[in-house]
């Protein structure tokens, strides 16, 4: 910038004092060797050579070697990330001082505009000439929401007041940023389930993209702690797997959910599932004795029993339980709030119901609340000691017993002395033992131990696979009496026949019946621990890949069933394979494709009446050769020049083929029709998947060797070159095609030799073949043929009517003149015109009188009937204008503004239109000499055109 191009205000300074009106301006300009120049000049005036200190002063400076103060590395454009925090910096830049080397001012450089405007950036001061543009972190820059390009003016100034002003564009780049949780979920969330509740949905997890401002992309969400009582979806919803107990399991879980973008970028939160406990269970028994043996005679309020519960409930309520006793009894009462039994009144084992049943059994009820709530029920049996007057007895001679095969030895399985007692009342007549077990397998397997004590025990193996178990049907009978100790020796007298269900009085045994029940012992397992099955992906579907076998050794066996419990999966079915539930066999859906999945992994399960298993079945799909080559372009045009040398790449053009199940070696390259003389060829033309066009052999037209300019290539690409090494199920070729179009551009000079082309004769068959698919033609054509008839009906009868309305019926005279006079104009001319009149009667009453507006006459008429006649019919008719030439319709006097016409009823209206229109039409009342009416004819006719009933003709 030249000095004598500066502005007053450009240079800067103090402002002086005001003269004369006008402001002045004082500036100190260092000269050469530091020396002092004073100046004064008008505000806003140009600086001209007229002020020729100031020339001089530029001078010397020049002369010095200096210049003026510029900016460095400005105008310029940085770049700046967004969210970049405060001090990142944006550019950096210096100051050339002035051959003045004033020092910069401080506080310059500065931003003192900015477009858009912002406080996101500033300078800082690196040395005296070096400066640095920095972000403040006083606005956040984000990409997103915000501008992307800011214009930044820069402005410094030194001690002289010299300044300088350029631009930098700063341009914020985008940056991924990560999803973030919205509202309290960002802080953790507290989720609340009442025990019990179904497993299903829990909460919606939702997240912001700062990046998709249209949230169109998804966002992938997942537990990062996984938990076998919740899963989340994809999406972000959370699932429960589990019915939650607050009971039995944990009250509170505590889970992080992590979302990630499509680029990876994830955020996490935390999630605290509280289970809310509810009254949902019932109080447990804490006393596991159910039998209580007490002696007779026991004083009332004595306690015999004491039942105990909790509730499992209480960790979350504050509650208490109440027992009673709901078997109806009168010897027993419990205490409501301890569940202490206490006797109640007398027992007397002698007498009463006591003498016939010594077992008193009590249904015990504990709840949580005096009404509503949770409940249970234990039964109690108290048994009276008595003394021995009676034989010894049991409630039960006949047991059936299930121990299961693994029952280990020593397992007590019945205790006799549950069921039989003794009636007497006093010791030792009622004490009673049992006699030693007989009976058909026992000795083995079971024991009475101790000897009489009624308490069979099991000794032996159990094995329900053990061949002699299996001999003797896994089922054991043992025989046993009971006796009482003390004289006289009473034995049982009862015997119930399992089989027969009869009963009889000559046997005193007890038959315990023992059955085996089997376990599973052995699992299910299949004959192999993995399968790997192989299958071409050609075969069609129900191609059998394989078959599993599972086995289980326990007896009896039960069925097996087979099932896929995973994998099979593809882009268009959720499953491609079928197993036969019975056999095992695997069997194809549908085709494989092994350019989409090549192997498939398997999980089978087998599932009988007691166990399921699993096993892994990796099936391969073999790669079979069913791929087109795919090439780009698929078609393209060329020009080339007639005279392009032999082995040139035509263009540069290259073919660049693909095949997902071949190799790019394997390709070939071939031109079937419209390659004439071979002019073209490609190369490679095999083992590359990329080839170029070359001409092969040059063009000669001269010779009318080449005739055709055009030439349209059909490319075959063939995978059937250097196949690999891969197995493959059977030896497919695969073939792609390419369309080129070719033009060959004659030289300027060159004359192009055309052939004549013969003349064929094309001779084209169309039929007319009738498609079902097309039903709708034959409907859409019949309805509308049928709309336009009922239209073109409705029209006819609209004309008809109009017809009728609008032309009286005439006489068949008045029709023959009628029809003549269309029909035969010329003989109508000659014809003389023969005119009636008719005269109306009427004996009406005219009240008022009115000038016609068409021809000036005046006619009286009646205001209600509206009847009217002339007044003068002689002497006050107008005098009709010249008429106009022969068929030239006459003039009609126009009627003046404000003249009312006259009333007339339909038909006289109706009447005087057909006499104008008749008039009109060169067809009204004219004199024998083809001349115009006299008035007095006008007037006849008018008279009848206006009547309201017409007179038959005489």
């Amino acid at each position: 910038m030249q000095p004598m191009d500066r502005t007053a205000g450009d240079l800067g300074g103090h402002f002086g004092d005001w003269k004369d009106g006008v402001h002045l301006k004082q500036q100190v300009i260092r000269g050469p060797k530091n020396a002092p120049w004073m100046w004064t000049f008008k505000m806003g005036s140009e600086l001209t050579p007229s002020a020729g200190w100031l020339t001089s002063w530029y001078h010397a400076i020049t002369e010095a070697g200096g210049q003026a103060l510029h900016l460095i590395h400005l105008p310029a454009m940085s770049k700046v990330a967004e969210n970049s925090p405060p001090e990142t910096s944006v550019h950096m830049f210096a100051v050339k001082l002035s051959a003045s080397l004033s020092p910069v001012v401080p506080g310059f450089p500065l931003i003192i505009n900015s477009s858009p405007l912002t406080r996101a950036f500033r300078v800082n001061w690196l040395s005296d000439t070096d400066f640095e543009v920095v972000t403040t972190g006083m606005e956040q820059l984000d990409f997103e929401e915000g501008p992307h390009i800011f214009d930044l003016q820069i402005y410094v100034k030194d001690d002289v007041a010299v300044t300088d002003l350029q631009v930098l564009t700063v341009q914020v780049t985008d940056v991924n940023e990560p999803p973030e949780f919205q509202g309290n979920l960002a802080k953790g969330l507290d989720l609340y389930i009442v025990e019990g509740t179904k497993p299903g949905f829990v909460y919606q997890v939702e997240a912001f993209d700062p990046e998709d401002t249209s949230q169109n992309l998804p966002l992938s969400y997942l537990l990062i702690s996984p938990s076998k009582n919740f899963r989340m979806s994809a999406n972000g919803t959370l699932f429960s797997t589990t019915e939650f107990d607050f009971e039995a399991g944990h009250s509170s879980y505590h889970l992080i959910v992590e979302v990630r973008d499509s680029q990876g970028l994830g955020a996490s939160t935390e999630l605290h599932v509280n289970i809310v406990n509810i009254n949902d269970e019932i109080p447990r028994f804490t006393n596991l004795t159910h039998m209580y043996t007490i002696p007779e005679e026991l004083s009332p309020g004595i306690i015999v029993a004491h039942i105990t519960a909790e509730d499992p409930d209480d960790r979350g309520f504050t509650s208490f339980l109440l027992y009673s006793i709901t078997t109806v009894n009168s010897y027993f009462m419990i205490n409501q709030l301890t569940g202490a039994i206490q006797v109640a009144r007398r027992i007397d084992r002698d007498a009463g119901e006591l003498r016939q049943n010594p077992i008193i059994s009590l249904e015990v009820l504990v709840k949580d609340r005096p009404s509503g709530g949770q409940e249970n029920r234990k039964q109690i049996t108290f048994t009276v000691e008595d003394i021995n007057d009676n034989p010894s007895t049991c409630t039960k001679f006949t047991f059936s017993i299930m121990v299961p095969e693994r029952a280990a030895r020593g397992t007590s399985l019945l205790d006799l002395n549950k069921f039989c007692f003794d009636d007497d009342s006093e010791a030792p007549n009622n004490r009673f033992n049992f006699t030693t077990p007989s009976g058909v397998g026992r000795g083995s397997r079971f024991l009475q131990d101790p000897a009489g004590s009624g308490k069979i025990v099991l000794i032996g193996d159990l094995d329900y696979e053990n061949p002699s178990n299996l001999a003797a049907g896994n089922k054991y009978t043992m025989i046993i009496q009971v006796q009482d100790v003390a004289a006289p020796y009473y034995k049982s007298k009862y015997h119930f026949d399992l089989f027969h269900k009869a009963s009889s009085l000559n046997c005193n045994n007890i038959y315990i019946y023992i059955l085996t029940s089997p376990e599973n012992e052995f699992p299910l397992v299949f004959d192999s621990p993995s399968y790997a099955f192989a299958v071409s992906e050609l075969s069609p579907p129900r191609t059998q890949v394989g078959r599993v076998q599972a086995t289980d050794k326990d007896f009896p066996q039960s069925r097996i069933t087979y099932s896929i419990s995973a994998g099979g999966a593809s882009q268009q079915y959720p499953n491609i394979f079928w197993i036969n539930p019975q056999t095992g066999e695997l069997q194809l859906v549908t085709k494989a494709d092994y350019e989409t999945i090549p192997v498939y992994i398997l999980r089978i399960q087998a599932t009988n009446s007691e166990d399921s298993s699993s096993v892994t079945v990796t099936v391969n799909i073999i790669e079979e050769n069913d791929e087109k080559p795919i090439c780009t372009p698929n078609s393209y045009f060329l020009a080339i020049p007639v005279d392009l040398k032999v082995g040139t790449n035509i263009h540069n053009f290259k073919l660049t083929c693909t095949d997902l199940d071949s190799s790019p070696r394997s390709f070939r390259y071939s031109i079937g029709a419209g390659n004439i003389n071979s002019h073209f060829t490609f190369s490679p033309n095999a083992g590359s998947n990329v080839t170029s066009l070359i001409l092969a052999t040059r063009f000669d037209y001269a010779s009318g060797l080449d005739k055709i300019w055009n030439y349209k290539l059909l490319v075959y690409i063939t995978d059937d070159n250097l196949l690999s090494g891969r197995k493959r199920a059977g030896a497919l070729v695969e073939t792609g095609t390419v369309t080129l179009s070719i033009s060959v551009i004659p030289h300027p000079t060159t004359i192009i030799t055309t052939t004549p082309k013969p003349r064929i004769t094309y001779q084209i068959l169309r039929k007319n073949v009738y498609s079902p698919s097309a039903w709708y033609v034959p409907f859409v054509i019949t309805l509308g043929s049928m709309l336009l008839l009922g239209l073109l009906v409705s029209m006819i009868v609209l004309l008809a009517k109009a017809i009728h309305r609008h032309c009286p019926c005439k006489t068949e005279k008045h029709k023959k003149t009628l029809l003549t006079s269309v029909l035969f104009p010329a003989e109508m001319k000659n014809t003389k015109r023969e005119v009636m009149v008719e005269t109306i009667q009427m004996n009406t009453v005219f009240d008022g009188e009115a000038t016609d507006p068409v021809t000036g006459a005046i006619y009286e008429f009646n205001s209600k009937t509206g009847a009217r006649k002339w007044k003068d019919s002689l002497t006050q008719m107008p005098k009709w204008k010249e008429s106009s030439p022969q068929g030239a319709a006459p003039r009609r006097p126009v009627p003046q503004e404000g003249t009312r016409t006259p009333r007339s009823t339909d038909k006289e209206r109706d009447g005087l239109s057909i006499k104008v229109q008749a008039e009109d039409a060169g067809l009204g009342p004219r004199s024998q000499d083809s001349m115009p009416s006299t008035p007095k004819n006008r007037n006849s006719a008018f008279t009848r055109g206006a009547s309201p009933k017409r007179h038959p003709e005489k």
